[in-house]
């Protein structure tokens, strides 16, 4: 798979909606700078429920623990099955967008969030290129997820404690089910996880 390069978008072109970035939902943001700096490829997945529209509440960070980014399209995409994301993150920030965040995808399995069970009804997905156990995520990762983040922290008035790892929901539903037996891989680091968080907070201008 050929790598794309970087693309920026000017406010010009965002208020006219004319991005995949508008397109899948996010809302629109328009100023005199420059809002978008990676470029986002469109990759639908068959793995949505069409029954259903997402109450979005929460967003939750993952690591595809894939080798490269075609394996984890693939494995995205292959379908129709319990597998999905809305987002793959590249190590050089690129976006895939697999289904907008109104959609509901099968990303978090057994999970709880805020005291509410099945986190695939209300959050966002974003999966994050390779495998944060054997090397951290790249500066441009980060970057891509968190301007992909806000804009949908904002249209759905997310707080920051919704924004969480696989691995912490996974955990939630195992305190409230500790005679359950809950499979599942060990998720991004807390280490790359507050990376993230910090660089959010940091462009949201919040301690």
């Amino acid at each position: 798979m050929k790598r794309k390069r970087k693309i920026m978008v000017t406010a010009g072109v965002i208020a006219a909606c004319a991005c995949l970035y508008c397109s899948a939902s996010h809302g629109c943001q328009t100023s005199d700078e420059t809002t978008q700096q990676y470029e986002e490829i469109s990759h639908p997945t068959p793995n949505v429920d069409p029954n259903k529209v997402n109450d979005v509440k929460g967003i939750i960070l993952h690591h595809t623990a894939e080798p490269t980014v075609e394996r984890s399209l693939w494995v995205l995409t292959e379908g129709p099955r319990h597998v999905g994301t809305h987002v793959v993150i590249d190590t050089d920030g690129t976006r895939y967008i697999m289904c907008r965040p109104d959609q509901v995808t099968y990303h978090a399995g057994k999970s709880v969030l805020a005291g509410r069970e099945g986190c695939n009804n209300f959050t966002v997905g974003i999966e994050l290129q390779g495998n944060t156990l054997e090397k951290p995520l790249t500066e441009d990762q980060i970057n891509s997820a968190v301007e992909y983040m806000i804009p949908i922290i904002k249209k759905y008035n997310i707080p920051l404690e919704n924004i969480v790892t696989h691995e912490m929901i996974r955990n939630n539903y195992k305190k409230r089910h500790p005679r359950e037996r809950v499979a599942g891989k060990v998720d991004i680091t807390p280490t790359e996880y507050h990376r993230v968080m910090t660089d959010l907070k940091a462009r949201l201008g919040v301690e």
